[in-house]
Order: C-alpha cells, then sequence, then structure tokens
C-alpha cells in the first residue's frame, strides 16, 4: 500500500496545485478588497454628503463609529448570503449574494440615518451609492473569479457507483465545470484494488450511493493515500454527524436523542411563529390586495388555492396560496408545469418566480397549522407513494411543516425527494433558535433566483416527475 501511495503522490505531482497552499490567503485578500471598496464608498457618502445636511453633524468618533456601524452590518450579511464564496458558489450567484447585501445594508443605513435626523432624508444619494457598490463588485467578481480560476483549475474527479446509477449525481456535478470534471467512472464491482489502481490518476474520489462495506473500506484507503474524497452521505450518516459526542468513558461514543424538540424550544418556536407570521401578514397586506385584484382582472377566478397538505405526525391541513394557474387546469388529469406552460396566468409567472403566491401560508402559521421553517409539506397521496420507495421519507413529520426551511434554501425545486430528505432531517438534528432565524434571514436571497425555482425538464426521474406534478399548485 506505502509503494501505491508513493506511485500515486509522484503521479500527482504535476497535477497538484502550487498553489493550494494559499487558497485562505487569497480568498481572504479578495473579501478585504472588496469590503474596503464597499465602507469606502459609504465613508464618503456619509461624510461630504449626509453628515453635511443633518441637523446635528458628526465629528471624529462619531463618524468612525457610523462607518463600523456599517462594516459590521455588511460583513454579517455578506457572510450569511456567501458574499464572500469566490470559487465556491458560480460566479452569478457571487455578485447576486454581493449586490443583495448591500441592498438590505444601505437600506438599514438610509433608514438609521433617517432616524438619527429625525426625517427621511434625500435617498438619491443611497440609490446612487448602491449603483456605485454594484458596479464595484460586478468588476471585483470578475477579476476575483478569472484570477481563482487561473491559481486553481479544475480538479479531474474519478466517481466510483454502485448498483444504484449515478446520473443524477453526475449531471449536478457537471454543473459546475469551472470546479469540478468528471473524468472517469468505476463500477465498485471491479474490486477495490482496481479501483485504487485508476484513482491515483485523480485528484479526487466521489464515493457514491455504495453498500456500507465498500464504502468504508474504500474511504480507509483513499485516507491512507492522502487522496481527497467526495462522499453522498446516507441517512444513517445524517443521523450519526448530527449527534452529540460523549467523552465520559475512555471510548468515544456518539448520542443520539431521538426524541425532537425540547419543551422550551417549542415554546419559542411557537413564539417567533406567531410574531413572524403577524408581522409579515401586516407588511404584505399591499400586496395581498394587488395580487389578488390581478388574478380577479384575469379571468374572474378565485383569489386562493387550497390543498390538503401533510404536517407534524401525519396530520393533515388545507394549505392556501395564491392561484397561478387557471380554473380547472387539470381536467385531462394531473400535468406537470413546463416552464412555458399556457395553463399559468400572465400575473402567475411573475408569482411562481418570486414565491410571492406562497404568502397566504402565513395564515396558516398562524392558525398553528405549519411553522415559518420547517419541512414543505406534501399531499399525503404523494408522500404515500414516495414512502414506497424511501420508507424513510415521514421522518420529516417529526417537526411542523414550514413555509421555509433548509431544503427549500440549499435544494431546488426539482431536488429528489431522497436528497430532500436528507436536507429536512438535518435541520431537524441541528434545530435551534439561531438557525430558524438564519434560514428566515437567507430566505429572500433565494425567491429571486432561477436555479432555485428549476422546472421539470426531460431529464427527471420518474419519481420526480411525479412530485412536480404534485407541487405545481392546480391539482
Amino acid at each position: 500500500m506505502r509503494r501505491k501511495c508513493e506511485k500515486r503522490e509522484k503521479g500527482m505531482d504535476s497535477m497538484n496545485n502550487y498553489y493550494e497552499q494559499y487558497k485562505r490567503i487569497i480568498k481572504f485578500i479578495s473579501s478585504s478588497v472588496i469590503v474596503s471598496l464597499e465602507v469606502g464608498i459609504y465613508w464618503i457618502v456619509w461624510n461630504y454628503y449626509y453628515n453635511m445636511i443633518i441637523e446635528f453633524p458628526f465629528f471624529r468618533r462619531g463618524n468612525w463609529l457610523m462607518v463600523c456601524l456599517y462594516a459590521i452590518l455588511l460583513l454579517f450579511f455578506l457572510k450569511m448570503y456567501g458574499g464572500f464564496k469566490i470559487g465556491l458558489l458560480k460566479k452569478g450567484n457571487v455578485i447576486y449574494s454581493q449586490i443583495l447585501s448591500c441592498i438590505v445594508v444601505n437600506g438599514i443605513t438610509y433608514l438609521q440615518i433617517s432616524l438619527l435626523d429625525k426625517k427621511f432624508q434625500d435617498f438619491i444619494a443611497i440609490i446612487a451609492m448602491t449603483a456605485v457598490d454594484s458596479l464595484c463588485i460586478v468588476v471585483w467578481a470578475w477579476g476575483f473569479n478569472w484570477i481563482y480560476g487561473r491559481l486553481f483549475p479544475q480538479r479531474k474527479l474519478l466517481l466510483v457507483y454502485g448498483k444504484r446509477p449515478a446520473f443524477n449525481l453526475m449531471e449536478k456535478i457537471n454543473s459546475r465545470e469551472d470546479k469540478y470534471l468528471i473524468s472517469g467512472a468505476l463500477d465498485i464491482s471491479i474490486g477495490l484494488e482496481a479501483v485504487m489502481a485508476a484513482a491515483k490518476n485523480y485528484a479526487g474520489v466521489i464515493i457514491g450511493d455504495l453498500p456500507a462495506h465498500e464504502r468504508n473500506a474504500l474511504m480507509k484507503q483513499c485516507f491512507s493515500c492522502g487522496l481527497r474524497t467526495y462522499t453522498v452521505p446516507k441517512i444513517s450518516d445524517i443521523l450519526l454527524r448530527t449527534s452529540d459526542e460523549l467523552n465520559i468513558f475512555d471510548s468515544p461514543l456518539l448520542l443520539s436523542r431521538n426524541e425532537g424538540m425540547h419543551f422550551e424550544q417549542r415554546i419559542v418556536k411557537r413564539s417567533m411563529d406567531i410574531l413572524c407570521a403577524g408581522i409579515g401578514l401586516l407588511i404584505s397586506a399591499p400586496f395581498f390586495v394587488l395580487i389578488a385584484i390581478s388574478i380577479k382582472l384575469t379571468d374572474r377566478g378565485p383569489v386562493f388555492y387550497k390543498q390538503t397538505r401533510l404536517t407534524k405526525w401525519g396530520k393533515t391541513f388545507e394549505i392556501y396560496k395564491f392561484r397561478t394557474m387557471i380554473q380547472n387546469a387539470e381536467t385531462m388529469g394531473a400535468q406537470l408545469a413546463c416552464k412555458h406552460d399556457p395553463r399559468i396566468l400572465p400575473v402567475g409567472k411573475l408569482l411562481r418566480a418570486t414565491r410571492l403566491d406562497e404568502l397566504p401560508q402565513l395564515i396558516n402559521v398562524l392558525k398553528g397549522e405549519m411553522s415559518m421553517v420547517g419541512p414543505r409539506p406534501e399531499r399525503p397521496e404523494l408522500a404515500a407513494e414516495i414512502e414506497k420507495d424511501i420508507p424513510e421519507f415521514n421522518y420529516r413529520l417529526m417537526v411542523k411543516a414550514g413555509l421555509t426551511g433548509y431544503a427549500q434554501i440549499y435544494g431546488k425545486y426539482n431536488t429528489t425527494s431522497y436528497d430532500k430528505l436528507k436536507l429536512d432531517l438535518t435541520y431537524i438534528r441541528k434545530y435551534s433558535v439561531w438557525m430558524d432565524l438564519k434560514l428566515m434571514i437567507l430566505t429572500p436571497k433565494i425567491m429571486f433566483m432561477k436555479e432555485s425555482t428549476e422546472g421539470v425538464n426531460g431529464k427527471n426521474s420518474q419519481e420526480e416527475g411525479i412530485r412536480q406534478a404534485a407541487m405545481s399548485e392546480e391539482r
């Protein structure tokens, strides 16, 4: 084994990137550049405009305080939205995250300045500042993304798969050709020795959905050779990695309580639901009126659409949504909602793209049928169909269904049910108040992201086709 590892090291010398050891430093420099630019722009706008027109101008430390507050807010939202993830997220996603962070922070800062002066100030300067920020962000993202691509080229990976097909996984990884390239694929049935002999020619191994014994043996072999691995987790892996570590014996133990939320967590979560749903309905009241009028003027049909869904412990409830399709859209039976589906109302396209069609679910939250954060509610008949292939799918019902959630944030509209289950289990097992707050803050980011609302295409599996059909609104 040692000789094989040495051969691999020699064979990989040309593939190893000299700059890999400096990756963190380069990312830090990249982040420092854009933050310095954005804070510097605010300093100019504050010091040479707003501070000169407010009734009681700030001096020295007061000016530094305003800039520090802006920098803290900016760092917080950039960290939350992923604005620093050059090389990890797609270039467009990084630009979007940066601009969204600036819009949010600049809006908060405008309100802060208005409150300090006890009157609304001219907002043209803030708009101009945001425009300059956006220009700097685009130039920065293109520049550093180009540098990153030159210093850290795509990794050539070997995919090792088992009996289950790996086409879905290959499609996902191939969508990031800037980072990864699956340049080889082997069935584990050829034997571990043959797999490891081939692996020495790659920068890493993707371990697909393999049987536990083969997967563990392959992981150990890769570890002993210092070969990078990317492993597809099983449900049992999710349960293990979200367990508590006990060190009260000389042998480590992993404690999995499996008892759901504690009493105090349920009280806090319900209180947050009532508060957030109440505020959300109050703020969105004008949108309710405008959307209702738009739907009525389109075809005179009902404004709301109701459908039976599942929530905690398998209880059913009627979910509320704005209607986005024509009346009796599925007279000919359940059909998938396509990209240019003629059944979707003109206003429905906008509502679906922005997910504003889900605003009425705030009523479900107030009624206690849903939570602000939790697994997406499924139809009973669809859940029963999925459970035939994935019996563990009902694990999602340990908590209330949610308006937003872990799977909604980190998954996509067409995420497979199995992957969706793993994401939801991660939330259930790692639940905290901070996680709920984080997911709610992240929700505005995904509302306008095209990749988060991907629809049905010809490559979807049969199981995904069923799920997509059920998730379209008019059933």
